[in-house]
């Protein structure tokens, strides 16, 4: 009973962590949606905003104004960001210089955030549960934070589904996507539609940074880097692109971490699930959900 009752606590604790990772992997896809351009600076973003949250929780601000002046800040950045970093490369489709332009802006954020806020971790307050709150299931103790966070990547895969089967906009950006000219002489605001994809995968991002960032107890220049990257290989595994992968995969990534760390070890997580991923990939390359891309010559 005690090997079960330990799987099952490695399980529902991968379960909740893979939620963080899918989270992250959410914003990844807005971007790709309409540009095919995964945002590379999207941990740094996450990181500002919760700094931002911070800061105005400091000067006596309640959550849900900080939560929101935070927020807008993020969107401005997010159109700086289409501006400076992606506009001017898109009309080079074959170029990849738009990953270390992305890459680029969050390096760039982070030295940003050092000189404002300083190098040192600072404390994060609790929003909503505190690290003592939990919820008994089957024996095993869920994180309250943890479930908060499992149940908007839940949330925001369904709202991504509805919006981009469901809504013109939707269809406005996979056309954009598929070709960006032909969607521009068909009436769509091709341009327009980029700046608002990146405007929503920016408040994605501060969405997951003041839901992530209690979690960890400190945030710092650094903190959402690794969380990206995680989150990013949740993108890849589940397809880029598809909502249901990016949830699906994040808690694939995160049960995987949580196994290998309880029966081998804690520093072979990253490592295993990368493995994984890689001989995931080598079996079905666009993912458990992506669909195969097709071109026509």
């Amino acid at each position: 009973m005690g090997n079960i009752q330990f799987l099952l606590e490695l399980i529902f604790a991968g379960v909740c962590v893979g939620s963080v990772y899918s989270l992250v992997a959410h914003g990844f896809n807005m971007t790709f949606w309409s540009s095919k351009v995964l945002n590379f600076g999207h941990g740094p973003f996450i990181m500002f905003c919760s700094m931002l949250i911070l800061s105005f929780l400091n000067i006596g601000i309640s959550w849900a104004v900080a939560i929101v002046f935070g927020l807008i800040c993020i969107s401005l950045l997010g159109i700086i960001l289409e501006r400076v970093s992606i506009r001017p490369l898109i009309k080079y489709p074959s170029s990849m210089g738009w990953v270390v332009s992305t890459l680029g802006t969050g390096l760039f954020l982070q030295a940003l955030a050092s000189k404002i806020w300083g190098s040192q971790a600072i404390a994060y307050p609790a929003f909503l549960f505190t690290s003592t709150d939990y919820v008994p299931l089957l024996s095993v103790k869920l994180s309250s934070q943890y479930l908060l966070v499992l149940f908007a990547a839940l949330f925001i895969m369904l709202f991504m589904e509805m919006v981009m089967h469901k809504t013109i906009w939707g269809k406005a950006m996979k056309a954009v996507s598929y070709d960006p000219t032909l969607a521009r002489i068909m009436g769509i605001k091709s341009k327009l539609v980029i700046t608002y994809s990146f405007i929503l995968s920016a408040i994605l991002a501060g969405i997951a940074g003041f839901l992530i960032a209690p979690i960890y107890g400190t945030v710092s220049p650094d903190f959402g880097m690794n969380i990206m990257v995680l989150g990013f290989v949740a993108t890849v595994l589940g397809g880029v692109g598809s909502s249901k992968g990016a949830l699906i995969g994040g808690i694939l990534v995160g049960v995987i971490e949580k196994l290998v760390g309880g029966y081998l070890s804690s520093s072979a997580e990253h490592g295993v699930a990368f493995a994984i991923l890689i001989l995931i990939l080598a079996i079905k390359p666009e993912g458990l959900f992506g669909s195969r891309a097709v071109l026509k010559v």
